[in-house]
């Protein structure tokens, strides 16, 4: 009997580890950090879902997959980019969204340029709103796509728990919702939701979740920088401070259209450390709109720039804990945490879907060792760093998602 459980517990044992060590990407050897492969390898016209377009077509919906030719790892990371063009213009095949795709698979990422629904009429500010709703749909939906292949056919061999979605202009209007506009009651009414599918539309690939681990908005905007919340993925922008289209701050959006106000770059960026939020906000300075864009020398250096800020910063998420779970239910079973990162004292507050159970506490090291355990006995539980070394951490306790923290 005791040599049965001994190796039940060898068992146990070997699966936390194994389940440990996915949990986190391997950075090692330059991947994710240099152009390790020399070449890449593009499939075309992947349809990804289908959905009724502004006329009441049916459009199928397509993309395209960029991979390093001959990489052996069984599960990578994901970027998923969407190009620009105000929501009437634009394919996958945008000279930016194509060199992002293969520069960033030339150091081990797959990543993926999207189409999606276009065009709106009238042109005017309601269906200009709907319009970036269906976009983001659309994405989402791009999102549960590659989340259904690697719970099934494993067809490109994608890492669930780190899908980053990322985009260029409206591109990244529709990475910055995909990331932030997650309650119904965020939507001006007078868009209609409901009638459009709800938030996460009906584009494809119903039952996977559309989370995302991290947002890259590059010249993007918010409808409202309240959007950003505690507890929210890390999210890295860069903008140009002359950029008469996106504003930088504050300001409007939509030619010939009766005028809304978005919230550019600088302001989510203020929002997020406001609350907690891992970011980054890279200024281009005196720069237009999406200085990066072309084939001049000017444009390759913005654009040389915008892919080394993009994977300093994306690079060390991928050595951390992965906390993104692969169900829509789990949202309601995340504590949130603030601030992060913190110096002293980090605050973890319990889900408000769920009645609050007093419980054990773990928190981890970057290692998965268990490093502190105490006792959740109020709602409002403080976590205080006190000898602990600087770094990142993750807090589990029976029945939640795991919380990732960071003390500087």
């Amino acid at each position: 009997m005791k040599k049965l459980l001994l190796a039940l517990l060898c068992v146990w044992l070997g699966s936390a580890g194994a389940t440990s060590a996915q949990s986190r990407i391997d950075t090692t050897g330059g991947r994710y950090y240099r152009p390790i492969f020399a070449n890449i390898t593009r499939t075309q016209d992947v349809t990804y879902g289908a959905a009724t377009d502004f006329l009441g077509s049916n459009q199928n919906l397509r993309l395209d997959v960029y991979q390093p030719t001959g990489d052996t790892v069984r599960r990578r990371p994901l970027l998923v980019f969407a190009h620009g063009g105000g929501f009437v213009s634009g394919n996958k095949n945008d000279a930016d969204v194509v060199e992002l795709c293969t520069r960033f698979a030339r150091m081990g990422y797959v990543t993926a340029s999207i189409d999606y629904r276009l065009l709106f009429l009238p042109f005017d500010t309601v269906n200009i709103g709907r319009a970036a709703i269906r976009a983001t749909q659309d994405m989402r939906a791009a999102v549960r796509f590659f989340r259904r292949d690697a719970a099934t056919a494993r067809t490109y061999r994608i890492h669930s728990d780190f899908i980053y979605a990322g985009g260029s202009s409206a591109g990244a209007f529709m990475a910055l919702q995909t990331g932030y506009l997650d309650k119904a009651a965020e939507v001006p009414a007078y868009i209609g939701l409901a009638d459009l599918g709800g938030l996460e539309g009906n584009s494809g690939n119903p039952g996977y979740s559309s989370a995302v681990r991290g947002v890259i908005n590059l010249c993007g905007a918010l409808g409202r920088p309240a959007w950003i919340e505690p507890g929210n993925v890390p999210l890295v922008s860069l903008h140009g401070t002359a950029d008469a289209v996106v504003p930088y701050g504050a300001g409007t959006v939509g030619g010939g259209l009766p005028p809304q106000k978005v919230y550019g770059s600088s302001i989510l960026h203020a929002r997020a450390t406001a609350v907690g939020i891992v970011n980054r906000l890279y200024t281009f300075k005196r720069a237009g709109h999406v200085p990066y864009s072309g084939s001049s020398a000017t444009a390759m250096a913005y654009m040389d720039t915008t892919t080394r800020v993009v994977r300093d910063f994306l690079r060390p998420l991928l050595r951390q804990p992965a906390v993104v779970t692969a169900t829509k239910s789990a949202a309601g079973t995340t504590p949130q945490a603030y601030p992060v990162p913190a110096t002293g004292t980090v605050q973890l507050q319990w889900p408000a879907a769920l009645a609050f159970r007093p419980q054990p506490v773990e928190v981890l090291d970057a290692t998965g060792r268990v490093v502190r355990r105490l006792r959740w006995e109020q709602p409002t539980l403080l976590i205080r760093r006190e000898a602990l070394p600087a770094g990142t951490y993750l807090v589990r306790a029976p029945g939640l998602v795991a919380r990732r923290i960071v003390f500087e």
